[in-house]
């Protein structure tokens, strides 16, 4: 689930119906079936991947807010793990954002350092205080029902992402939500029910972090796709962000 500007969590975007004469006129300019040898992408088209970042990328679960552009971070991600639960799952997530910059290319990412600023915190806590927590750290707004049992606010100005915040339950969900929310957190809001390959779905019982997954975040961070660019700006680049992502993800 990914959530809004500020304390404000983002909505599903309506204008899906748009979305597809676009992607009818990009095929006409991708493979079909295009794949390097060896790629871990091999099974998807090009506009499969044009399908899975465009509906992420251009879309927001539960408000309208930022919906229409890209969003994400600029610059260093350093991430801060907060435990407030009984069953201490931290490792996990520090395990987690360790491997991302391998898996996942074009991002400087890492655990902030003693001293360090955080633009990316990560908080554990046990069910019962799920509530309260993603109330105290804004994740949901004061009149919006808290819904699951993980979410993420991202906070963005027009020059970036300044501030992710994730919450994320122990137990038996945790591993997949600490994959889709920490995710999220780098831009891609949207969930999509068509991506069955992927942890932007919330259908999918994916609880690991999918090859088609870091072909979205890895086109997102490609230098060339800049925070507050249009669907139509980041159209004229897909190709070449597919190109690339083919090459990166193995």
């Amino acid at each position: 689930m990914g959530f809004g500007l500020g304390s404000r969590r983002i909505s599903p975007s309506t204008r899906t119906a748009r979305l597809l004469p676009a992607l009818a006129v990009l095929a006409l300019g991708l493979s079909s079936v295009a794949a390097q040898a060896g790629s871990a992408l091999s099974r998807f088209a090009d506009e499969d991947l044009a399908r899975g970042f465009l509906s992420t990328v251009f879309g927001s679960e539960l408000s309208s807010a930022g919906g229409h552009i890209v969003k994400k971070f600029d610059g260093p991600i350093r991430f801060e793990v907060v435990n407030r639960s009984v069953l201490d799952n931290s490792h996990d997530v520090t395990r987690f954002i360790r491997k991302l910059p391998r898996m996942v290319g074009g991002i400087d990412a890492r655990l902030a350092a003693p001293g360090e600023q955080a633009n990316f915190k990560v908080v554990v806590v046990d069910p019962g205080s799920y509530v309260q927590q993603v109330r105290a750290e804004g994740v949901f707004g004061g009149f919006q029902p808290v819904q699951g049992r993980c979410g993420v606010k991202v906070s963005f100005t027009r020059g970036a992402i300044r501030q992710a915040t994730a919450v994320v339950v122990a137990g038996d969900a945790f591993q997949r939500c600490v994959v889709e929310e920490i995710l999220q957190g780098l831009g891609p809001i949207n969930d999509d029910p068509r991506l069955a390959h992927s942890v932007f779905n919330d259908r999918s019982r994916h609880r690991k972090l999918m090859p088609f997954d870091r072909a979205i975040v890895a086109m997102l961070y490609d230098p060339r796709v800049e925070h507050g660019m249009t669907k139509a700006e980041a159209m004229a680049l897909m190709p070449d962000l597919i190109a690339r992502a083919r090459q990166v993800v193995r």
